[in-house]
């Protein structure tokens, strides 16, 4: 079904550590309007699309999204990869860091975990489409 390469298809090359920065960046992988949760937007709204074109075309978007994800994701390692306890301390991440390691948990930028409350999936085409694109012009 999928082809997958393993490289990115703009790859990430970070080299300077910058857990401040990564703080901020994270919330767009598993915020509110982060990554996962347009991902899952789009892939649940598809199945109350009227038409297989729609549906097709929402499917194809949940999944450019996720591509998104993988992006942020590497994002947010490399600028936290070297960091050292005090670093991460200095920028607020060592609650994150003891419960998750270097491994990227979605949450926000203030420490609020994913939740499927981020997304709208309504059963209605027109509401699924307005709520998509609130969520695609949020800061």
């Amino acid at each position: 079904m999928w082809t997958y390469n393993k490289v990115l298809q703009y790859p990430v090359n970070i080299k300077c550590t910058d857990p401040r920065l990564a703080k901020v960046i994270i919330s767009q992988y598993g915020g509110p309007d982060g990554e996962l949760a347009a991902s899952l937007r789009y892939l649940s709204q598809r199945f109350g699309m009227p038409d297989q074109t729609s549906k097709a075309i929402l499917n194809d978007i949940g999944t450019e999204e996720l591509a998104h994800l993988e992006m942020v994701g590497s994002i947010v390692h490399q600028l936290t990869k070297n960091a050292t306890i005090e670093e991460l301390e200095k920028a607020g991440l060592a609650p994150y860091y003891t419960d998750h390691g270097v491994d990227v948990y979605p949450v926000s930028a203030t420490g609020v975990p994913f939740t499927a409350a981020y997304i709208a999936a309504k059963g209605d085409p027109i509401a699924n489409l307005q709520e998509d694109l609130a969520a695609d012009v949020a800061p």
